[in-house]
């Protein structure tokens, strides 16, 4: 059957309910901040792609044209500076991967697909070199875990919706939300980023779609809700 077309007001009420991460910057610091300072946050994020463990925190106020001084302002260490630019920067992608999903109507399916097509640009430009010195700092692999989780509970939540409209059959909407959630992580760790030959968001990209393409060719025929068939069985054996 044709699936319903999901109201936006009941995707966003039900993405809402979803917990975030705890960002590293509280919403009191974040909107101390000066233009100066987010100026700074936002070159680090490009600054440090290439990795950054031979940089020490005097390079990084050399590179990014400003005092030591106003670095330790901002963090007491380059692990914490490199963290909170990070943080930072999956929080804004995240948001725009909620945002993009309120622009019309999607169906689930659709909307996961949306949804993570923008979330994965977290790691379109991920090097082996970033991704081994992110891995090694203290709170690095914490920091990708917690954004990861949280996209692993609204993919499981957009996937429940599919699966409650019959726009695929029951599944076990835990593991394929993980599957799904975590495509561009996986991509993006040190020695997987090394053996590929496109960008990690590609690849996730790529899989993704064969995913969804897959679970949408398993959608619920009309009048065959997701276990009628095992009650329909029930009841000629009675």
């Amino acid at each position: 059957m044709t699936a319903v077309e999901t109201p936006v007001s009941d995707l966003e009420r039900r993405i809402r309910l979803v917990r975030g991460p705890k960002p590293k910057l509280s919403r009191e610091r974040s909107e101390s901040l000066t233009p100066r300072q987010r100026e700074i946050l936002d070159d680090l994020t490009e600054l440090v792609r290439d990795g950054f463990s031979h940089l020490t925190m005097a390079d990084l106020a050399t590179e990014l044209n400003c005092s030591l001084r106003t670095l330790y302002g901002l963090a007491e260490s380059r692990g914490e500076l490199v963290l909170m630019a990070t943080d930072r920067n999956l929080w804004n992608i995240g948001r725009g991967a909620t945002k993009a999903l309120t622009r019309q109507s999607y169906r689930p399916l659709e909307a996961i697909r949306v949804y993570l097509l923008a979330a994965n640009v977290a790691v379109s430009r991920t090097t082996p070199a970033f991704a081994r010195d992110l891995n090694a700092i203290v709170g690095g692999p914490e920091l990708f875990a917690a954004h990861n989780n949280y996209l692993v509970d609204v993919t499981r939540e957009l996937l429940d919706m599919a699966v409650e409209q019959g726009e695929t059959a029951a599944v076990d909407t835990a593991v394929v939300a993980r599957a799904l959630a975590g495509l561009g992580r996986q991509f993006s760790e040190p020695e997987v980023v090394a053996s590929l030959t496109v960008s990690p968001k590609d690849a996730a990209d790529q899989v993704l779609d064969i995913i969804l393409n897959g679970l949408a060719q398993g959608s619920v025929p009309c009048g065959h809700a997701p276990g009628a068939e095992t009650q329909q069985e029930n009841h000629a054996r009675v």
